[in-house]
């Protein structure tokens, strides 16, 4: 990704180095679920949009009958994003559905020419009043990397990349993932944040001139670590 061009505002400027609950819980709802936060579709396709290198395709398309948001790059990259300051202490378990229709043959994502992934979503703390001060978790569908590994981001040391889902087994298919965000920053930061800034996801294929497609449906943040459900 191109340093110059990455430039996200206010509480994104780390992306310019890089570039339901049951229904017994809806019948029942409680205060434990309350706060719990979930984003359709159609309201990430509103969020804020920034361009690295071109434009990533964004639309919603219905897929299994449900909505989803596609993200399609054919050698570009542009992130949707939302600047909001969340409460671990409420909601510390993230949940999102994801599918893929290809992986990136032959890159080595550890390096700035191969920092592409077909799927990612970035999850950011702030840790001071600095722009520079802030600490962020990519969560990616890696092409090679092994599943549960993660590593430095080649552009920023303020960033670390987690293989949540690896290789092509699972192309095609719809994938359900829940992350405790509490347990991955102490894991990978060390640190012990009580909200985040913000979110975004991306598509995107600009460092190496990759094409994918990704579907997102089912993105929250809950107060309980019950997966998704995503359809087909």
């Amino acid at each position: 990704m191109k340093i110059a061009s990455r430039q996200l505002p206010s509480f994104l400027p780390l992306f310019a180095a890089v570039a339901s609950s049951g229904l017994l819980a809806a019948l029942l709802p409680s205060v434990a679920h309350a706060a719990d936060k979930s984003f359709s579709p159609a309201q990430i396709l509103a969020w804020g949009e920034k361009t690295f290198e071109g434009q990533t395709a964004y639309r919603v398309v219905e897929r299994d009958g449900r909505p989803a948001l596609e993200a399609h790059a054919q050698g570009q990259a542009s992130a949707r994003y939302l600047e909001q300051d969340i409460s671990l202490e409420e909601t510390p378990y993230l949940k999102w559905c994801w599918q893929v229709d290809g992986i990136y043959l032959g890159v080595n994502e550890k390096t700035k020419g191969g920092d592409d992934y077909p799927a990612r979503l970035y999850v950011v703390n702030k840790t001071g009043i600095l722009p520079w001060q802030v600490e962020a978790i990519n969560y990616v569908w890696s092409s090679n990397e092994a599943k549960g590994s993660h590593w430095d981001n080649a552009f920023t040391d303020r960033a670390v990349l987690l293989a949540v889902e690896s290789g092509d087994e699972k192309v095609g298919q719809w994938v359900a993932e829940v992350r405790d965000l509490r347990a991955d920053y102490a894991s990978l930061f060390g640190s012990k944040p009580s909200e985040i800034a913000g979110l975004a996801l991306m598509a995107d294929g600009d460092n190496a001139g990759g094409d994918a497609t990704a579907l997102f449906r089912g993105l929250s943040l809950s107060s309980d670590a019950t997966p998704p459900s995503c359809g087909a």
